[in-house]
């Protein structure tokens, strides 16, 4: 249910063009998609992330992941920051290739690994489930921002 639900989630972003413009942010279509990408890559075991927050202020802001609450326009990861990171991929269509196989992969390393909890720099160490919900929000978030979405 859960991979339908976020590979459903996801197909309008594999009709996004490479010249489509955000309602907000400075993030071209492509750079959106591999940052996506990269989100998938911290769950699903490839990179290994960190918190930049004690567990006080994680156990807040999970609450807030559980809510049914939009993440703000003007959110910021807080180990990433602000400026954008230089394009992996060639094209955005290749980067919507991987990103199709890093969400396959989010699925199958839970599959093989159920009580793994992979760490969100925002969140912390999550569930299967609570990466679920993060990657519905998340990628709700950047619908929103190209207008896939309301």
């Amino acid at each position: 249910m859960a991979e339908n639900d976020l590979k459903t989630l996801l197909y309008p972003v594999f009709n996004l063009s490479a010249d489509a413009s955000p309602a907000w942010g400075q993030m071209s279509a492509q750079h959106m998609i591999e940052h996506l990408l990269q989100t998938l890559r911290l769950s699903n075991g490839k990179i290994q992330g960190q918190c930049a927050y004690d567990e006080k202020r994680q156990a807040v802001l999970k609450r807030f992941l559980r809510s049914d609450k939009p993440m703000p326009r003007d959110f910021t990861n807080p180990l990433v920051g602000p400026e954008l990171k230089p394009l992996q991929f060639s094209d955005i269509e290749e980067a919507k290739k991987a990103l199709n196989a890093e969400l396959a992969d989010f699925h199958t390393y839970f599959g093989k690994n159920p009580d793994a909890t992979p760490v969100n720099p925002t969140f912390g160490p999550l569930t299967y489930e609570e990466w679920i919900m993060f990657h519905r929000k998340h990628m709700t978030h950047h619908l929103t921002q190209y207008k896939l979405m309301e």
